[in-house]
């Protein structure tokens, strides 16, 4: 039952209860990282360019294509990372910790340009084979491979957010990349079949085009604030209802900040202002708990004030009301 207006004490408690607490990451050791994966990834995309171009290996071009947009992937993530910083402002009253859905959301469909380039080069040489230097495609690729597995193990090493995944995505597309431009080079040396080149790079652009999709709908449902996949909206309901004091739970909606922040937000009508405090604090330990959410704000409705808002308040004598 919608209240239209509550005392002034009754703001006060809100206020009060109302919990604040964001679980951070490790920003310094997390930017470095993702720094750190930065130099590494750009240090070589330039030399398998130049070693795809001369070869004529549409593997080799399309993995370092690849890890040039890796870059800049790794560069928004860095940045992104470096904003959700930022303390809360009269304007940004959350602070900017969506700056990393956002860089995640970018990288994606980032990915699945990427995707587009690759397929339409692969079919056009299907229909037009090119000699390619198998050799040359070999070398360049297992040492590509090598990188691109450092640079994983770098970005692995750090928090799972939306942002750091879409990187690291980024970086496993680039290892699979390397995989079909060795495994490619291989059988052009020993048989000369040059059309395995643009076949292996179809296959890993669909195994991109996969993770790619599941990634972007993760950062959608974080934008449009659904529920999270691991929090059950009834359950949270029932547990919070299920509180001593509590009477009734309306008005419930819990959604994703960011990475690794769930926020919820409910009115609790109860019998009295004064068990607040109790109640409060039984609802932040069950949700905390139960269900791993920290960034609770409630709203108290007192019976009494609703009462008092129809007229049925104070009790007459015989203990009726109105």
């Amino acid at each position: 039952m919608p209240v239209h207006k509550h005392d002034h004490d009754a703001h006060l408690s809100v206020d009060q209860g109302e919990s604040h607490t964001h679980h951070h990451l490790s920003h310094d050791d997390h930017n470095g990282k993702l720094i750190v994966a930065l130099l590494l990834t750009l240090s070589f995309a330039g030399v398998e360019a130049l070693a795809g171009w001369w070869s004529g290996s549409l593997a080799l071009l399309s993995d370092a294509a690849h890890m040039l947009t890796d870059s800049s992937a790794l560069g928004l993530a860095a940045a992104a990372a470096w904003l959700a910083r930022r303390p809360p402002s009269a304007r940004h009253s959350y602070g900017l910790v969506r700056a990393e859905v956002l860089a995640a959301l970018f990288n994606s469909l980032l990915m699945l340009v990427l995707i587009g380039y690759i397929v339409r080069e692969a079919i056009d040489r299907i229909g037009t084979p090119r000699d390619i230097a198998g050799g040359t495609v070999i070398s360049v690729a297992v040492i590509g491979l090598a990188v691109n597995l450092v640079v994983a193990w770098v970005l692995s090493r750090g928090e799972a957010t939306l942002n750091s995944r879409a990187a690291l995505l980024h970086v496993l597309g680039d290892a699979l990349g390397s995989v079909a431009a060795i495994t490619a080079g291989i059988v052009i040396v020993t048989t000369g079949w040059t059309p395995i080149d643009p076949l292996l790079s179809l296959l890993v652009a669909a195994l991109i085009l996969a993770s790619a999709l599941r990634l972007l709908r993760e950062v959608v449902h974080v934008l449009m604030e659904d529920v999270p996949a691991h929090v059950q909206l009834d359950a949270v309901g029932r547990d919070l209802a299920a509180l001593d004091g509590v009477l009734r739970v309306h008005d419930l909606h819990v959604w994703t900040l960011s990475s690794g922040t769930v926020a919820l937000s409910a009115h609790m009508e109860i019998r009295n202002l004064s068990d607040w405090p109790g109640i409060l604090a039984a609802a932040r330990q069950a949700m905390d708990t139960q269900h791993g959410i920290r960034h609770v704000t409630l709203q108290p409705e007192a019976l009494a004030a609703q009462l008092l808002l129809r007229g049925d308040w104070p009790p007459r004598a015989d203990g009726s009301h109105g």
